[in-house]
């Protein structure tokens, strides 16, 4: 039996089976790409729900675990070298597991570059700008009269809905085929209706975009973990 009792966020989120992978996570876009990409692969895993609220997020017990109290987090208790490992950062949750399983990277090296640019425009790209068009059309940013914060992101996030628009003119996937970079990019793009924001950054002009959710929302692996873990 696995020994994960050196992690002290288990004090706070105890685990039923230690030799299973331990999910840390709430289903926002980001939380939702570990849950997805978990199912996607079926590793056994158990999923333990950190809101976003300060008291969880910030608590000793998972800053210990990420020192950047954001989610998700994963604990893995058979990492590399048969050793236990802790990770946070979901880009490099997806990495991981992909690399593990050897599931959703691509066939090649070149395949593993080129879905790795796409993920990564993810993470530099489309998450922050997309994250603060939501924070200043939905919450407190609202509140700012100044049109320009508002304007730039809308605008930004106009670019690159054309350059996801543009990739997607004749494949299905961003990277031609199925991968972490579309587990990485679908929530985002599907955080616009959270947002209430399709209308501003005109989402139903991009054609190859909406086909491309749709197919992404279709899977089974997708339905299941977009609702990981669960709310009580």
């Amino acid at each position: 039996m696995k020994d994960l009792s050196s992690f002290p966020i288990m004090a706070r989120w105890p685990v039923k089976d230690p030799s299973v992978l331990q999910l840390y996570s709430y289903p926002t876009p980001n939380g939702v790409k570990a849950s997805i990409m978990l199912e996607e692969t079926g590793l056994p895993y158990e999923a333990h729900l950190v809101t976003l609220a300060d008291s969880d997020v910030k608590s000793p017990e998972f800053l210990s675990l990420n020192p950047n109290n954001k989610i998700p987090a994963i604990i893995d208790p058979n990492g590399p070298d048969g050793q236990s490992i802790g990770l946070f950062e979901s880009g490099a949750i997806l990495l991981y597991l992909a690399d593990k399983t050897g599931q959703f990277i691509g066939q090649t090296a070149g395949d593993k570059h080129r879905i790795t640019q796409w993920l990564m425009f993810q993470m530099g790209g489309v998450g922050p700008m997309f994250g603060q068009l939501g924070y200043f059309h939905k919450f407190a940013g609202n509140q700012i009269e100044d049109p320009r914060p508002r304007e730039r992101y809308i605008n930004e996030a106009k670019r690159l809905l054309n350059v996801l628009n543009t990739q997607l003119a004749d494949q299905d996937w961003i990277a031609g085929e199925y991968s972490i970079a579309d587990m990485a990019l679908a929530p985002w793009l599907n955080a616009l209706e959270y947002y209430g924001t399709k209308d501003l950054v005109e989402w139903d002009s991009y054609s190859n975009l909406t086909a491309y959710l749709d197919r992404f929302m279709d899977r089974p692996a997708v339905q299941r973990g977009k609702l990981i873990p669960a709310q009580s």
